[in-house]
């Protein structure tokens, strides 16, 4: 577990109960070419399934392999340095990223990503390709790709989001107003399958009030029961969510707005978690509950799916005001309280915890935190036995004279989007990248692992 029993220390200060395993340099301060002046940053980071690696990908549109150390949870009088064993440099921007749930380091067959870049189809790449010369240097060129075409104009879209789910044989992308499904194994071909969230981009209103309207930009599948379910939770910028069930082709379960469930949380003196587009839908590990994550927020609203639509609670104090995705992650509570943990990173550089999730309706606030990074905490994630966890850090920076609303722009460039006003792409050319490093922590702590 995740250490739910352990004692409870004030929030804002160092917590006693992790202690940093291992760190990666501060790649902002790494020697750029000079074609590229501003160095990148960390944006997300996450766990192979088989809990080896984690893969990172940077906004210098970078993807790399970091293989945990065999002696990670020894003791050391100093956190072990983290470097990339494997790194793509890609040519175009990246939106998203996913690993193969089959993922064995010791198979290197296995060792597979999907990434999807602006203008490109989605592609497939090998973390450790055997290399094409003899040499010992790899070559990262797709080994797959799948097209996704926009079939009136014949021009490449790009997926804003991807799911990998068990066993592997297909995969999922979310675009605008629609969603696909791939089969793996049919490189170079076009989805077996096109959900549409609207009945028709062609109405006058857009789906006439039918459907999800909007940018897909995350997906999650539901954990699978005994009744092995596959029910996919989507979420648009637009602050809708929708539940598609893929083992009855895709079928729309419910579709739902939070708009309204939001202003529930400003109730009473509080202002309320605010929010403006979805950046992340999270199951429970029980699969009960759905998580949902917006940008420019300071929490996290809890859905019970057996009622849909129906606020359960949120998770307040979780300040992501910003438009950076801040991504968080769950593990399943073994105490007397029951519920599920919510591990999730801040814009301040903070971790913060909160357990017993599921059993509490309203507003929760955090259990515990600690402060682990100078800067936004993209990624939380927890591995598979949950003895240690996995932080980057990373953000963009503007001068203080020079207006904040540039951050727009940096999401916009990313989804694919143009700036809109030459003031504001003069100030996003002197933007600077605050500190980034990716870091593990042990949870085991009070055990006397450390």
């Amino acid at each position: 577990m995740a250490q739910a029993s352990h004692e409870k220390t004030d929030q804002g200060q160092q917590s006693n109960k992790v202690r940093l395993a291992a760190s990666s340099e501060d790649i902002t301060r790494r020697q750029e070419p000079a074609k590229d002046r501003i160095p990148g940053f960390f944006e997300t980071a996450h766990w192979t399934a088989d809990g080896t690696t984690i893969l990172t990908s940077a906004s210098s549109n970078q993807i790399s392999g970091y293989v945990v150390p065999r002696d990670l949870l020894e003791h050391h009088d100093e956190p072990l340095t983290l470097s990339p064993q494997s790194t793509i440099n890609l040519g175009e921007t990246s939106n998203v990223l996913a690993s193969a749930p089959y993922f064995n380091l010791a198979d290197p067959y296995t060792n597979q990503l999907l990434v999807s870049s602006r203008d490109h189809p989605i592609q497939l790449y090998y973390l450790f390709p055997p290399s094409s010369d003899g040499t010992d240097i790899p070559s990262h060129t797709p080994a797959s790709s799948y097209p996704l075409i926009k079939a009136r104009s014949e021009t490449f879209l790009s997926a804003t989001s991807l799911l990998w789910p068990s066993p592997g044989s297909h995969f999922i992308a979310g675009c605008r107003n629609f969603i696909a499904k791939f089969d793996a194994s049919r490189t170079g071909e076009e989805p077996i399958l096109r959900i549409k969230t609207i009945p028709s981009e062609r109405h006058l209103l857009k789906g006439g009030g039918v459907g999800m309207r909007g940018t897909v930009s995350t997906l999650a599948a539901q954990p699978p029961d005994q009744n092995h379910t596959s029910v996919v939770a989507a979420g648009t910028w637009t602050r809708w969510v929708g539940l598609y069930d893929f083992a009855q082709a895709g079928e729309c379960i419910s579709t739902w707005s939070i708009a309204d469930a939001v202003k529930e949380t400003a109730r009473g003196s509080r202002d309320g978690i605010g929010g403006d587009g979805i950046t992340e839908t999270k199951w429970s590990p029980c699969g009960r509950y759905l998580l949902l994550s917006e940008r420019k927020s300071r929490g996290i609203l809890v859905y019970d799916v057996r009622v849909m639509g129906q606020l359960l609670g949120w998770l307040e104090d979780r300040d992501a005001l910003s438009n950076q995705r801040v991504h968080c992650d769950v593990f399943p509570s073994q105490d007397e309280f029951g519920g599920f943990e919510v591990w999730s990173g801040t814009t301040s550089g903070a971790v913060k915890v909160w357990e017993g999730v599921g059993h509490h309706a309203g507003a929760q606030p955090p259990a515990w935190d600690w402060q682990a990074h100078d800067s936004t905490v993209g990624s939380t994630c927890l591995h598979p036995t949950g003895t240690v966890i996995a932080t980057c850090s990373g953000a963009w920076e503007f001068p203080a004279d020079e207006s904040q609303p540039t951050d727009q722009q940096h999401e916009n460039e990313r989804d694919g989007g143009d700036p809109q006003d030459k003031d504001k792409s003069e100030t996003w050319m002197h933007r600077r990248s605050k500190e980034s490093t990716l870091k593990i922590w042990d949870l085991n702590v009070s055990n006397g692992m450390s």
